[in-house]
């Protein structure tokens, strides 16, 4: 199992921004130059959602139509980290956010990652994000 640790989640009020951080507890076996990462939300009610992903190779990004524009997805490859920073929150951006990896040979395209179901998975814990209007 490799696990991954979510941070940055928090409570903001509409028009507010966060930057959400995913990284490994442990680094053997992961390297955000081999997995394809993403971000998915879950809200209370609503199904889960691949909000952002990126190409752990060509660092190709996808974005929901729900964020486009306001969430930016990086990777810091020293660091072994990704992070979504998340501008002009809505109340509709609550949920627990969750970064799940993929190793990148089972991954076309950051889409794919975003889009698709996927068996062999890392997930995070998720951390919370309150979007308060």
């Amino acid at each position: 199992q490799l696990p991954l640790v979510e941070s940055g989640g928090g409570s903001v009020q509409s028009g507010g921004s966060l930057t959400l951080s995913c990284a490994a507890a442990a680094v053997t076996g992961f390297s955000v130059d081999s997995f394809a990462v993403g971000w998915f939300r879950q809200a209370p009610g609503k199904e889960r959602e691949g909000v952002s992903c990126i190409d752990g190779k060509s660092e190709n990004t996808y974005y929901a139509d729900s964020v486009r524009g306001r969430f930016t997805i990086s990777k810091d490859n020293a660091k072994n980290t990704v992070y979504l920073q998340m501008n002009d929150l809505t109340v509709e951006d609550t949920g627990v956010y969750y970064c799940e990896a993929v190793i990148q040979t089972l991954i076309h395209t950051a889409q794919d990652m975003c889009l698709k179901s996927h068996a062999l998975s890392y997930t995070g814990p998720g951390t919370q994000v309150t979007v308060s209007s």
